[in-house]
């Protein structure tokens, strides 16, 4: 049995939760293989909406495991916050399972974090302030803390001095804040060891085993393709890899078990924090998008920029994932609009670029190159087959699936789980 890849095609927030809570019922494993709690995904099951940080969105299904992998920064006060919430609510969280392998976001990662872009000014890359990028900071450069030491005291004591003999240099000296006590943050880390440890699995062996079986795994990715540190629109990304090649490196699952790459592709475009973004609407059409499709960070709140589906971004997104199937979300939000643009192109600089371009510098200067496509009025949040669709719309979707490079599997026409059209099976 396969093991499928869920990724964004964008700049986030496209809507991969409820595509990973769509295919849960097929599924026997969901594991999140990058990032940490500085993204979001909402999940809306009947009349309940669930919003998930650190969590896979596969916690919400009966009979999933979810995974944390070892790719993933876990902010432990934040992972047990987000338990409590769910348990309240009556959502069994028993089945999680965490990697000892995954690091761990220290507290000095967080304050790092937020001196560091308050520092930075102007140049500043839009971080959540959690803690992420200098936790892989630390990964890199091999200093870091990884959830299995801190069940040592006397390793984890010797790494987090290793780390702040350098962190508190900075902070005192660079930016006038106070060291900060290796005792203090020992002793906050292993306060959570007792409710922790029963979650901590060799993860990579667990589903190496699980695929032998014959059982489904599903890849759930966090942030998105321009968010992904080596293939986005650098430096404004994350910190993690979030195409489908991390989904290897964050699970330890091989390559050549991955057999489907799954695309979530909003029916516009949005992206939160700083950076180039070609489409973006500064007009009442922009503020049309952000209000009717709740355009607010899942995390942070913070409203997100919007634009116009960007056709140059979805077909960079299916060469650099290898995407096999869509998923559109948010189709709904376009109705009412008499007409909706696409950009096909970019011009820079009087060149037309069809393909991302190659530098920093083009992209930055990208001016969209938009095809028109007429609107609907028509309601469509009750749409199940692709033929109770409008017209208009039917064309815009092929449209869409005809300039992104691959098919488009899944429509959203509404937020809730069933609410959508499904023109092929996902697995």
């Amino acid at each position: 049995m396969p093991a499928i890849v869920i990724v964004g095609a964008q700049w986030g927030d496209e809507g991969k939760g409820k595509a990973t809570d769509l295919l849960g019922s097929s599924v026997d494993f969901v594991v999140k293989y990058n990032g940490g709690n500085n993204a979001g995904h909402t999940v809306v099951i009947g009349d309940e909406t669930y919003a998930l940080h650190l969590l896979p969105s596969g916690i919400l299904t009966s009979g999933v495991v979810p995974i944390i992998g070892n790719g993933v920064v876990v902010d432990l006060s934040a992972l047990f916050e987000e338990l409590d919430g769910l348990d309240s609510r009556g959502i069994d969280t028993s089945r999680l399972l965490i990697s000892a392998n995954a690091h761990v976001i220290a507290p000095y990662n967080r304050v790092l974090d937020k001196v560091t872009e308050r520092f930075l000014g102007s140049r500043r890359i839009g971080t959540t302030g959690r803690g992420i990028g200098p936790t892989y900071a630390d990964k890199m450069s091999r200093i870091g803390v990884r959830v299995q030491d801190l069940f040592d005291q006397k390793i984890l004591t010797q790494k987090v001095e290793g780390a702040l003999d350098l962190k508190n240099q900075i902070l005192a000296k660079i930016y006038n804040r106070r060291a900060i006590d290796v005792d203090e943050v020992v002793a906050e880390l292993r306060s959570y060891t007792d409710r922790l440890q029963p979650m901590v699995a060799d993860t990579g062996l667990v589903l190496a085993e699980a695929l032998a079986r014959g059982r489904t795994v599903l890849l759930e990715a966090g942030q998105a393709t321009m968010l992904d540190v080596d293939h986005g629109s650098y430096p404004f990304v994350t910190s993690s890899s979030a195409t489908s090649g991390g989904a290897c490196t964050g699970s330890g699952i091989p390559p050549n078990r991955i057999d489907r790459v799954v695309a979530i592709l909003k029916a516009y475009t949005t992206r939160v924090g700083e950076g180039p973004f070609p489409t973006e609407l500064h007009d009442d059409a922009g503020e049309f998008l952000r209000k009717t499709g709740h355009e607010y960070g899942t995390t942070t709140g913070r409203p997100r920029r919007c634009g116009w589906f960007d056709a140059v971004i979805a077909r960079y997104a299916t060469r650099v994932n290898g995407v096999t199937d869509f998923v559109l979300t948010k189709l709904d939000v376009l109705t009412g609009f008499e007409q909706v643009p696409v950009c096909v192109a970019y011009d820079v600089d009087g060149v037309r670029h069809h393909e991302m371009p190659m530098t920093q510098t083009d992209f930055h200067h990208a001016v969209p190159v938009y095809d028109e496509f007429p609107g609907w009025w028509e309601d469509i949040t009750r749409c199940r087959r692709f033929d109770d669709l409008p017209q208009a719309a039917q064309s815009y979707v092929k449209a869409l699936e005809q300039l992104s490079g691959a098919p488009i599997s899944v429509i959203g026409v509404g937020p809730g789980r069933d609410e959508c059209v499904v023109l092929r099976d996902l697995v």
